[in-house]
């Protein structure tokens, strides 16, 4: 039984690093396909936890442009405003995610119909989003205006119900304030190191001392295989968003929302 228990963990770190920076909800995945198989993690950390993987994944890709900022921050103003704008974009993540730490953990994540509808509902906006005629003004995130980085942190937070989705919620609000589809999804992974780091630690403090050895051992599996499969999206999104747009991600959701509705009203 144990070793079933780590093919598991080992499907969902995979699951994990393939939707974490796409917009689908990694966590609605993880939570809809842990329902169906059973998997209980022992105070949902596993699926907070294993996001380690996804944050080494971005910092394995981004290596060289995350020295050139920190060479670059000490003397050039634009670095140093997109850093803070970085900061500034997560604070309300921080905030909000702290204050309702429990609710989210013990309510929202134990309901999958909810994650069910919030994937169709957001498969329907990013469908609509993708057909707008928007004109971008902004297509290096290095030029996002401070009140604007603000404003897509506020849209991470709608992200904390599960199946709503970080880099989705993320990506369609900067788009709604003017960012091109490349652009936006740049700023999503830039955002989703301090946010991701964030919850991994803060997660991991509230549950120190219920976490056991096996745990221990099941998060590392998970761990290996987000960050395995994290690099692959990291290094091949951006280049696809820019050709083809998010409806692809939008009727995945529509399928996953609708499979997982009737799944769960046959076998609960």
């Amino acid at each position: 039984m144990e070793i079933l228990h780590f093919f598991e963990a080992a499907f969902l770190g995979l699951l994990e690093g393939l939707t974490e920076f796409i917009p689908v909800s990694s966590t609605g995945h993880l939570l809809l396909v842990g329902h169906f198989l059973g998997f209980e993690s022992t105070g949902k950390t596993f699926e907070v936890l294993i996001q380690l993987g996804a944050i080494l994944a971005i910092l394995s890709v981004y290596s060289a442009k995350l020295v050139t900022l920190a060479r670059d921050f000490p003397s050039d103003a634009r670095t140093r405003r997109f850093v803070f704008g970085v900061l500034l974009a997560f604070l309300p993540a921080a905030v909000i995610g702290a204050l309702a730490h429990g609710f989210i953990k013990t309510v929202l994540f134990e309901t999958p119909m909810l994650v069910c509808s919030m994937l169709i509902l957001g498969g329907f906006i990013l469908l609509w989003v993708d057909e707008l005629e928007l004109k971008p003004r902004y297509h290096d995130v290095m030029d996002y205006p401070l009140p604007i980085c603000l404003a897509i942190g506020f849209f991470q937070c709608l992200a904390m119900v599960p199946g709503v989705s970080r880099s989705g919620s993320t990506i369609v609000g900067s788009l709604l304030l003017g960012a091109d589809k490349r652009s936006a999804a740049e700023f999503s992974f830039f955002l989703a190191m301090p946010t991701m780091a964030g919850a991994f630690t803060y997660d991991l403090y509230k549950n120190r001392h219920i976490l056991s050895f096996h745990d221990g051992a099941l998060i590392a599996v998970g761990f290996v295989m987000a960050f395995i499969s994290g690099v692959f999206v990291v290094r091949h999104l951006l280049d696809y968003v820019s050709r083809h747009g998010y409806r692809l991600f939008a009727w995945w959701r529509l399928i996953v929302g609708s499979a997982g509705i009737a799944a769960l009203l046959i076998w609960g």
